[in-house]
């Protein structure tokens, strides 16, 4: 497989897995912002913006924070490269560059999407929620007809690559997100029925689970009320959460070993397998409690420097000519 075509394929499923990622985000944001405890709307609607590296160019089109410009500059706005839109549109010209390398259903499920995304603009500023589930359907359609059509080849690795390394890196900025803007902390590891504002407290861990589709996976492992301590062991250590980051951690470092094509010599791929196993078996060897307690904003900040750090290996790898 050439290398062109191994990052088409590779980006063709971040930009959809991040369009899907930044609809959960924009909910739970939304959603935490009208919190009548909350520390302040503007405050939680920046923070999208400044995971994505958006706030300079927001700050350049609108004055102030506000759901309504947030959702319409987020998620409808085709000049902001970090828009919903913008991603769809992405996946959809990397997904034209590869058609021969994926299936007519997949094809047809990343066409029409975008397709359809150009006319939502005008249906739906005015409903966020539908527009959020509307990209998470889709999202799940493009899945759907990868993982049911596509042979498992290199293809189907890189596809599914670039799936988990997007994943772990949105779960990460998520929980980070409200561990941060939400949780208080002095108490952060106490149960929240024991803490004063429990009531919102729930509300806030209940909005960032349900994002992640984390929230009856919580309950069934737990049967307890929300706390951050289980909930970051939730979202961080649990292999059997699709969107935990061991979870992702070790679905990358399995799927690197199956990859056929190197190119430049035999070796081109070692350094990403190291990296990726390393950071697998750091995750599945981890304590909670010893996360917390160095920190859980500084932990957080580590990770994403080696999925980062990860990111460049699989790209000097496999997409740089050699």
């Amino acid at each position: 497989m050439l290398s062109r075509t191994a990052s088409q394929l590779y980006w063709m499923s971040r930009y959809m897995e991040r369009a899907e990622n930044l609809v959960r985000m924009l909910d739970v944001t939304q959603s935490l912002s009208l919190m009548p405890q909350s520390r302040g709307a503007a405050t939680e609607l920046a923070a999208p913006l400044a995971v994505t590296g958006s706030l300079q160019a927001y700050q350049a089109k609108h004055a102030k924070f506000d759901a309504k410009r947030l959702f319409e500059f987020m998620a409808l706005d085709l000049d902001n490269p970090a828009s919903v839109l913008s991603c769809l549109r992405s996946s959809r010209e990397n997904a034209h560059a590869v058609r021969g390398q994926i299936t007519a259903e997949m094809w047809e499920a990343v066409n029409a999407t975008w397709l359809e995304a150009k006319g939502l603009p005008k249906k739906l500023s005015g409903s966020p929620s539908a527009f959020f589930d509307w990209v998470k359907e889709r999202s799940h359609l493009m899945r759907g007809a990868t993982v049911g059509t596509l042979q498992r080849n290199d293809a189907y690795c890189f596809i599914r690559l670039g799936t988990f390394i997007e994943r772990a890196d949105n779960t990460a900025r998520l929980l980070d997100v409200k561990s941060q803007l939400i949780e208080p902390a002095e108490d952060s590891l106490q149960p929240v029925a024991a803490r004063q504002d429990s009531s919102a407290e729930f509300y806030a861990w209940s909005a960032l689970l349900r994002s992640l589709s984390a929230f009856e996976a919580y309950h069934a492992v737990y049967r307890d009320s929300l706390d951050a301590r289980r909930v970051a062991e939730l979202l961080i250590l649990r292999d059997d959460v699709p969107r935990s980051l061991r979870s992702c951690a070790a679905q990358v470092a399995a799927v690197l070993p199956e990859i056929q094509c190197q190119a430049g010599s035999l070796d081109a791929g070692r350094a990403p397998k190291l990296l990726a196993g390393q950071m697998a078996l750091k995750l599945q060897h981890a304590d909670i409690d010893a996360i917390l307690e160095t920190g859980l904003h500084g932990w957080i900040t580590h990770f994403l420097e080696e999925s980062a750090e990860l990111s460049s290996a699989i790209s000097r790898a496999y997409f740089e000519a050699h």
